[in-house]
Protein backbone atom coordinates (compact mmCIF):
# COMPACT_ATOMS: atom_id res chain seq x y z
CA UNK A 1 0.00 0.00 0.00
CA UNK A 2 1.61 3.24 -1.18
CA UNK A 3 1.38 6.25 1.12
CA UNK A 4 1.34 9.23 -1.23
CA UNK A 5 0.50 12.52 0.46
CA UNK A 6 -0.73 15.90 -0.76
CA UNK A 7 1.50 18.90 -0.05
CA UNK A 8 1.46 22.67 -0.48
CA UNK A 9 3.85 23.29 -3.35
CA UNK A 10 5.81 26.26 -4.47
CA UNK A 11 4.73 26.35 -8.10
CA UNK A 12 5.81 28.23 -11.22
CA UNK A 13 2.60 29.67 -12.67
CA UNK A 14 1.70 31.03 -16.08
CA UNK A 15 4.37 33.00 -17.89
CA UNK A 16 6.93 32.52 -15.10
CA UNK A 17 7.16 28.76 -15.67
CA UNK A 18 9.28 28.77 -18.86
CA UNK A 19 11.56 31.39 -17.34
CA UNK A 20 12.17 29.50 -14.11
CA UNK A 21 12.08 25.86 -15.22
CA UNK A 22 15.30 24.11 -16.18
CA UNK A 23 16.59 20.69 -17.08
CA UNK A 24 17.69 18.53 -14.11
CA UNK A 25 20.93 19.61 -12.46
CA UNK A 26 22.73 16.37 -13.31
CA UNK A 27 22.32 16.34 -17.11
CA UNK A 28 24.78 19.18 -17.67
CA UNK A 29 28.21 20.29 -16.55
CA UNK A 30 29.10 23.54 -14.82
CA UNK A 31 29.98 25.38 -18.01
CA UNK A 32 26.76 24.32 -19.72
CA UNK A 33 24.70 25.34 -16.67
CA UNK A 34 26.32 28.77 -16.61
CA UNK A 35 25.56 29.29 -20.29
CA UNK A 36 21.93 28.23 -19.85
CA UNK A 37 21.38 30.59 -16.91
CA UNK A 38 23.26 33.53 -18.41
CA UNK A 39 21.19 36.73 -18.38
CA UNK A 40 18.32 34.97 -16.59
CA UNK A 41 18.38 35.73 -12.85
CA UNK A 42 15.19 33.66 -12.37
CA UNK A 43 16.61 30.45 -13.85
CA UNK A 44 16.28 27.61 -11.36
CA UNK A 45 19.89 26.67 -12.15
CA UNK A 46 20.92 29.43 -9.75
CA UNK A 47 19.51 27.11 -7.07
CA UNK A 48 20.35 23.62 -8.35
CA UNK A 49 23.77 24.58 -9.75
CA UNK A 50 24.56 27.59 -7.55
CA UNK A 51 28.29 27.20 -8.15
CA UNK A 52 27.71 29.11 -11.40
CA UNK A 53 27.28 32.26 -9.29
CA UNK A 54 30.65 31.82 -7.59
CA UNK A 55 34.22 32.07 -8.94
CA UNK A 56 35.20 29.24 -11.27
CA UNK A 57 37.86 28.19 -8.77
CA UNK A 58 35.17 27.35 -6.18
CA UNK A 59 34.82 23.64 -5.55
CA UNK A 60 31.34 22.43 -6.53
CA UNK A 61 30.91 20.85 -3.09
CA UNK A 62 32.27 23.72 -0.99
CA UNK A 63 30.04 25.01 1.86
CA UNK A 64 29.59 28.35 0.12
CA UNK A 65 27.90 26.59 -2.81
CA UNK A 66 25.08 25.31 -0.59
CA UNK A 67 24.82 28.64 1.23
CA UNK A 68 24.56 30.40 -2.13
CA UNK A 69 21.85 27.97 -3.18
CA UNK A 70 19.84 28.83 -0.07
CA UNK A 71 20.34 32.56 -0.66
CA UNK A 72 19.12 32.19 -4.24
CA UNK A 73 16.21 29.99 -3.14
CA UNK A 74 14.99 32.54 -0.62
CA UNK A 75 15.07 35.27 -3.27
CA UNK A 76 13.25 33.26 -5.91
CA UNK A 77 10.67 31.72 -3.59
CA UNK A 78 9.70 35.15 -2.26
CA UNK A 79 9.61 36.94 -5.59
CA UNK A 80 8.65 34.71 -8.50
CA UNK A 81 7.15 31.44 -7.29
CA UNK A 82 3.65 31.02 -5.89
CA UNK A 83 3.24 29.17 -2.58
CA UNK A 84 -0.02 27.25 -2.22
CA UNK A 85 -1.57 27.51 1.22
CA UNK A 86 -3.53 24.24 1.18
CA UNK A 87 -1.98 20.79 0.65
CA UNK A 88 -3.02 19.19 -2.59
CA UNK A 89 -1.99 17.02 -5.50
CA UNK A 90 -0.90 18.20 -8.93
CA UNK A 91 -0.91 16.75 -12.43
CA UNK A 92 2.16 17.19 -14.64
CA UNK A 93 2.02 16.34 -18.34
CA UNK A 94 4.89 16.21 -20.82
CA UNK A 95 4.44 15.80 -24.58
CA UNK A 96 7.37 14.76 -26.77
CA UNK A 97 6.98 14.01 -30.47
CA UNK A 98 3.23 13.76 -30.03
CA UNK A 99 3.44 11.23 -27.20
CA UNK A 100 1.94 12.34 -23.87
CA UNK A 101 3.14 11.20 -20.44
CA UNK A 102 1.09 12.37 -17.46
CA UNK A 103 1.79 11.86 -13.77
CA UNK A 104 0.76 12.92 -10.28
CA UNK A 105 2.98 15.33 -8.36
CA UNK A 106 2.88 14.33 -4.70
CA UNK A 107 4.89 13.78 -1.53
CA UNK A 108 6.03 10.16 -1.43
CA UNK A 109 6.83 8.50 1.89
CA UNK A 110 10.41 8.17 3.16
CA UNK A 111 9.19 5.27 5.30
CA UNK A 112 7.91 3.54 2.14
CA UNK A 113 11.34 4.09 0.57
CA UNK A 114 13.12 2.69 3.61
CA UNK A 115 10.76 -0.32 3.77
CA UNK A 116 11.00 -1.14 0.05
CA UNK A 117 7.41 -0.24 -0.76
CA UNK A 118 9.20 2.12 -3.13
CA UNK A 119 11.53 -0.21 -4.98
CA UNK A 120 14.98 0.49 -6.38
CA UNK A 121 17.07 -0.94 -9.20
CA UNK A 122 20.28 1.11 -9.06
CA UNK A 123 23.22 1.55 -6.74
CA UNK A 124 23.94 5.08 -5.61
CA UNK A 125 27.26 6.84 -5.21
CA UNK A 126 28.08 8.31 -1.82
CA UNK A 127 29.48 11.58 -3.17
CA UNK A 128 26.27 12.27 -5.10
CA UNK A 129 24.15 11.38 -2.08
CA UNK A 130 26.30 13.67 0.08
CA UNK A 131 25.80 16.53 -2.36
CA UNK A 132 21.99 16.32 -2.57
CA UNK A 133 21.64 15.65 1.17
CA UNK A 134 23.54 18.86 1.94
CA UNK A 135 21.53 20.70 -0.71
CA UNK A 136 18.14 19.59 0.68
CA UNK A 137 19.04 20.11 4.34
CA UNK A 138 20.57 23.55 3.72
CA UNK A 139 17.61 24.82 1.68
CA UNK A 140 15.00 22.94 3.72
CA UNK A 141 13.43 22.27 0.34
CA UNK A 142 13.41 19.48 -2.23
CA UNK A 143 14.04 21.16 -5.56
CA UNK A 144 14.04 18.14 -7.86
CA UNK A 145 11.43 15.41 -8.13
CA UNK A 146 12.03 11.67 -7.95
CA UNK A 147 10.55 9.98 -11.04
CA UNK A 148 8.36 7.10 -9.81
CA UNK A 149 6.18 4.61 -11.67
CA UNK A 150 3.51 2.04 -10.85
CA UNK A 151 1.38 -0.54 -12.61
CA UNK A 152 -1.51 1.36 -14.15
CA UNK A 153 -4.61 2.18 -12.10
CA UNK A 154 -7.96 3.03 -13.72
CA UNK A 155 -9.02 4.97 -10.62
CA UNK A 156 -5.97 7.26 -10.78
CA UNK A 157 -6.30 7.63 -14.56
CA UNK A 158 -9.89 8.80 -14.13
CA UNK A 159 -8.92 11.53 -11.64
CA UNK A 160 -6.10 12.66 -13.91
CA UNK A 161 -8.47 12.87 -16.89
CA UNK A 162 -10.95 14.98 -14.89
CA UNK A 163 -8.18 17.29 -13.67
CA UNK A 164 -6.92 17.89 -17.21
CA UNK A 165 -10.32 19.37 -18.10
CA UNK A 166 -9.65 22.28 -15.72
CA UNK A 167 -7.54 25.38 -16.38
CA UNK A 168 -3.78 24.66 -16.15
CA UNK A 169 -1.45 26.45 -13.77
CA UNK A 170 1.19 26.55 -16.51
CA UNK A 171 1.47 25.43 -20.13
CA UNK A 172 4.55 26.07 -22.26
CA UNK A 173 6.78 24.45 -24.83
CA UNK A 174 10.46 24.45 -23.90
CA UNK A 175 13.32 25.18 -26.26
CA UNK A 176 13.76 21.46 -26.95
CA UNK A 177 10.20 21.18 -28.26
CA UNK A 178 8.75 19.38 -25.23
CA UNK A 179 5.43 20.71 -23.94
CA UNK A 180 5.02 20.98 -20.16
CA UNK A 181 1.59 21.48 -18.57
CA UNK A 182 0.59 21.44 -14.90
CA UNK A 183 -2.75 21.45 -13.09
CA UNK A 184 -3.93 21.49 -9.50
CA UNK A 185 -6.06 18.46 -8.71
CA UNK A 186 -9.48 19.78 -7.53
CA UNK A 187 -9.69 19.83 -3.74
CA UNK A 188 -12.74 17.59 -3.74
CA UNK A 189 -10.66 14.87 -5.41
CA UNK A 190 -7.88 14.87 -2.78
CA UNK A 191 -9.26 12.14 -0.52
CA UNK A 192 -10.27 10.02 -3.51
CA UNK A 193 -6.79 10.22 -5.01
CA UNK A 194 -5.10 9.39 -1.73
CA UNK A 195 -7.32 6.32 -1.41
CA UNK A 196 -6.57 5.30 -5.00
CA UNK A 197 -2.84 5.29 -4.24
CA UNK A 198 -3.45 3.22 -1.12
CA UNK A 199 -4.71 0.54 -3.50
CA UNK A 200 -1.39 0.64 -5.41
CA UNK A 201 0.78 -2.04 -3.77
CA UNK A 202 4.21 -0.82 -4.91
CA UNK A 203 5.97 2.15 -6.44
CA UNK A 204 9.21 1.92 -8.42
CA UNK A 205 11.99 4.46 -8.90
CA UNK A 206 12.39 5.00 -12.61
CA UNK A 207 14.90 7.83 -12.28
CA UNK A 208 16.21 9.75 -9.28
CA UNK A 209 17.78 7.14 -7.00
CA UNK A 210 20.21 9.69 -5.58
CA UNK A 211 17.44 12.19 -4.84
CA UNK A 212 15.40 9.53 -3.04
CA UNK A 213 18.37 8.26 -1.04
CA UNK A 214 19.27 11.85 -0.12
CA UNK A 215 15.72 12.52 1.05
CA UNK A 216 15.95 9.48 3.33
CA UNK A 217 19.28 10.63 4.72
CA UNK A 218 17.96 14.16 5.24
CA UNK A 219 14.98 12.82 7.18
CA UNK A 220 17.25 10.77 9.44
CA UNK A 221 19.57 13.75 10.00
CA UNK A 222 16.72 16.11 10.89
CA UNK A 223 15.08 13.49 13.13
CA UNK A 224 18.23 13.49 15.27
CA UNK A 225 17.69 17.23 15.72
CA UNK A 226 13.95 16.81 16.42
CA UNK A 227 13.27 19.10 13.47
CA UNK A 228 11.81 16.86 10.78
CA UNK A 229 9.12 19.19 9.51
CA UNK A 230 7.86 17.66 6.25
CA UNK A 231 11.11 15.80 5.57
CA UNK A 232 9.38 12.46 6.15
CA UNK A 233 8.11 12.81 2.57
CA UNK A 234 9.85 13.69 -0.68
CA UNK A 235 8.89 15.42 -3.92
CA UNK A 236 7.91 12.96 -6.62
CA UNK A 237 6.15 12.71 -9.96
CA UNK A 238 4.39 9.37 -10.29
CA UNK A 239 3.62 8.05 -13.78
CA UNK A 240 1.72 4.93 -14.86
CA UNK A 241 4.12 2.40 -16.35
CA UNK A 242 2.10 2.13 -19.55
CA UNK A 243 2.98 5.71 -20.49
CA UNK A 244 6.72 5.61 -19.93
CA UNK A 245 9.12 6.04 -22.80
CA UNK A 246 12.47 4.31 -22.26
CA UNK A 247 15.25 4.79 -24.79
CA UNK A 248 18.38 2.73 -25.17
CA UNK A 249 21.56 3.68 -23.33
CA UNK A 250 24.17 3.01 -25.99
CA UNK A 251 27.90 2.35 -25.66
CA UNK A 252 31.05 3.66 -27.34
CA UNK A 253 34.60 2.37 -26.85
CA UNK A 254 37.64 4.59 -27.22
CA UNK A 255 40.00 1.77 -28.29
CA UNK A 256 39.96 -1.93 -29.20
CA UNK A 257 41.93 -3.12 -26.19
CA UNK A 258 45.11 -3.54 -28.26
CA UNK A 259 43.44 -5.58 -31.01
CA UNK A 260 43.75 -4.94 -34.72
CA UNK A 261 40.52 -4.43 -36.65
CA UNK A 262 40.84 -7.92 -38.12
CA UNK A 263 41.50 -9.56 -34.76
CA UNK A 264 38.58 -7.69 -33.18
CA UNK A 265 36.11 -8.82 -35.85
CA UNK A 266 37.42 -12.38 -35.59
CA UNK A 267 36.80 -12.47 -31.84
CA UNK A 268 33.32 -10.99 -32.28
CA UNK A 269 32.50 -13.70 -34.84
CA UNK A 270 33.57 -16.33 -32.33
CA UNK A 271 31.37 -14.80 -29.62
CA UNK A 272 28.15 -14.27 -31.60
CA UNK A 273 26.63 -14.28 -35.07
CA UNK A 274 28.01 -11.29 -36.98
CA UNK A 275 26.30 -9.98 -40.12
CA UNK A 276 27.26 -6.89 -42.15
CA UNK A 277 24.83 -4.25 -43.43
CA UNK A 278 22.60 -3.94 -40.35
CA UNK A 279 20.13 -1.13 -39.53
CA UNK A 280 21.51 1.41 -37.02
CA UNK A 281 18.72 0.60 -34.54
CA UNK A 282 18.11 -3.10 -33.81
CA UNK A 283 14.49 -4.21 -33.72
CA UNK A 284 14.54 -7.38 -31.62
CA UNK A 285 15.88 -8.18 -28.12
CA UNK A 286 19.15 -10.07 -28.18
CA UNK A 287 20.27 -8.15 -31.25
CA UNK A 288 22.82 -5.33 -31.16
CA UNK A 289 23.90 -3.02 -34.00
CA UNK A 290 27.63 -2.25 -34.07
CA UNK A 291 29.15 0.68 -35.94
CA UNK A 292 32.66 -0.25 -36.99
CA UNK A 293 34.80 0.22 -40.10
CA UNK A 294 32.40 2.89 -41.39
CA UNK A 295 29.35 0.61 -41.46
CA UNK A 296 26.73 -1.00 -39.26
CA UNK A 297 26.96 -4.69 -38.36
CA UNK A 298 24.34 -6.94 -36.76
CA UNK A 299 25.34 -8.90 -33.65
CA UNK A 300 23.03 -11.75 -32.69
CA UNK A 301 23.96 -12.40 -29.08
CA UNK A 302 23.71 -15.81 -27.43
CA UNK A 303 20.56 -16.12 -25.31
CA UNK A 304 19.88 -18.50 -22.45
CA UNK A 305 16.29 -19.17 -21.39
CA UNK A 306 17.55 -20.35 -17.99
CA UNK A 307 19.43 -17.12 -17.26
CA UNK A 308 18.14 -14.80 -14.53
CA UNK A 309 16.36 -11.52 -15.26
CA UNK A 310 19.56 -9.46 -15.14
CA UNK A 311 21.54 -11.83 -17.34
CA UNK A 312 18.78 -11.68 -19.97
CA UNK A 313 19.08 -7.90 -20.39
CA UNK A 314 20.71 -6.86 -23.64
CA UNK A 315 23.09 -4.60 -21.72
CA UNK A 316 24.21 -7.64 -19.69
CA UNK A 317 24.61 -9.93 -22.68
CA UNK A 318 26.66 -7.29 -24.52
CA UNK A 319 28.83 -6.78 -21.44
CA UNK A 320 29.34 -10.49 -20.79
CA UNK A 321 29.87 -11.63 -24.38
CA UNK A 322 31.67 -8.68 -26.02
CA UNK A 323 32.73 -5.82 -23.77
CA UNK A 324 34.38 -7.79 -20.98
CA UNK A 325 36.00 -10.78 -22.73
CA UNK A 326 37.04 -8.98 -25.93
CA UNK A 327 37.41 -5.31 -25.04
CA UNK A 328 38.51 -5.75 -21.42
CA UNK A 329 35.72 -3.74 -19.75
CA UNK A 330 35.64 -5.38 -16.33
CA UNK A 331 33.72 -2.61 -14.57
CA UNK A 332 31.78 -0.27 -16.88
CA UNK A 333 31.17 2.07 -13.93
CA UNK A 334 34.83 3.01 -13.69
CA UNK A 335 36.60 1.89 -16.88
CA UNK A 336 37.96 4.87 -18.84
CA UNK A 337 37.70 3.05 -22.18
CA UNK A 338 33.88 3.15 -22.28
CA UNK A 339 31.37 5.96 -22.53
CA UNK A 340 27.57 5.96 -22.59
CA UNK A 341 25.32 7.82 -25.02
CA UNK A 342 21.64 8.35 -24.23
CA UNK A 343 19.29 7.20 -26.95
CA UNK A 344 17.80 10.70 -27.27
CA UNK A 345 20.98 11.66 -29.14
CA UNK A 346 20.32 9.07 -31.82
CA UNK A 347 22.61 6.76 -33.74
CA UNK A 348 24.01 9.69 -35.72
CA UNK A 349 25.90 10.66 -32.56
CA UNK A 350 27.40 7.16 -32.41
CA UNK A 351 28.52 7.37 -36.04
CA UNK A 352 29.95 10.86 -35.47
CA UNK A 353 32.10 9.78 -32.54
CA UNK A 354 33.54 6.82 -34.42
CA UNK A 355 34.03 8.58 -37.77
CA UNK A 356 35.80 11.48 -36.03
CA UNK A 357 38.38 9.06 -34.63
CA UNK A 358 37.43 9.83 -31.04
CA UNK A 359 36.05 6.30 -30.61
CA UNK A 360 36.83 2.97 -32.25
CA UNK A 361 33.47 1.21 -32.10
CA UNK A 362 29.88 1.92 -31.04
CA UNK A 363 26.99 -0.31 -30.01
CA UNK A 364 23.29 0.50 -30.45
CA UNK A 365 20.78 -1.56 -28.45
CA UNK A 366 17.10 -2.32 -27.94
CA UNK A 367 15.83 -0.38 -24.89
CA UNK A 368 15.28 -2.11 -21.56
CA UNK A 369 11.53 -2.37 -20.87
CA UNK A 370 9.60 -1.04 -17.88
CA UNK A 371 8.48 -4.58 -17.08
CA UNK A 372 12.11 -5.72 -16.96
CA UNK A 373 12.93 -2.83 -14.62
CA UNK A 374 10.05 -3.67 -12.27
CA UNK A 375 10.79 -7.40 -12.37
CA UNK A 376 14.39 -6.81 -11.33
CA UNK A 377 13.35 -4.34 -8.61
CA UNK A 378 10.85 -6.88 -7.27
CA UNK A 379 13.74 -9.33 -6.91
CA UNK A 380 15.69 -6.72 -4.91
CA UNK A 381 18.35 -6.93 -7.59
CA UNK A 382 20.49 -4.19 -9.15
CA UNK A 383 20.48 -3.46 -12.86
CA UNK A 384 23.77 -2.98 -14.71
CA UNK A 385 24.95 0.64 -14.93
CA UNK A 386 23.41 2.80 -17.64
CA UNK A 387 20.62 0.37 -18.46
CA UNK A 388 17.82 2.90 -19.05
CA UNK A 389 17.44 6.38 -20.47
CA UNK A 390 14.09 8.02 -19.76
CA UNK A 391 12.69 10.78 -21.93
CA UNK A 392 11.34 13.36 -21.65
CA UNK A 393 13.20 14.72 -18.65
CA UNK A 394 11.22 16.34 -15.82
CA UNK A 395 11.91 20.05 -15.42
CA UNK A 396 13.24 21.37 -12.14
CA UNK A 397 11.60 24.45 -10.68
CA UNK A 398 7.98 23.78 -11.65
CA UNK A 399 7.14 22.27 -8.26
CA UNK A 400 9.15 22.57 -5.04
CA UNK A 401 8.48 20.84 -1.72
CA UNK A 402 9.50 22.88 1.30
CA UNK A 403 10.39 20.74 4.30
Amino acid sequence: MANVAPFAAYISEGATAPIVATLPYDVMNRKEAAAMAKKNPDSFLHITRSEIDLPDSTDAYAPEVYNKARENWLKLSQSVLHKDTTPGYYVYSLVMNGKRQTGIVAAASVEDYNNNIIRKHERTRKEKEDDRTRHISTLRAQTGAVFLTYRDSNAINSIVADTMKTAPAFDFTAEDGIQHTGWRVPAEKTAELKKAFEDVPLLYIADGHHRAASASRTQAYLAQKNNVGEADTFLSVIFPAGQLHILAYNRVLFNLNGLTAEAFLSKVRQACTLTPEAPPIPDTPGTVSMFFDKKWWKLQLRTNANANAIEQLDVSMLQNQILQPILGIDDPRTDKNIDFVGGIRGTIELEKRVLSGECSVAFSMVPTTVEQLMDIADKNAIMPPKSTWFEPKLRDGLFVHEI
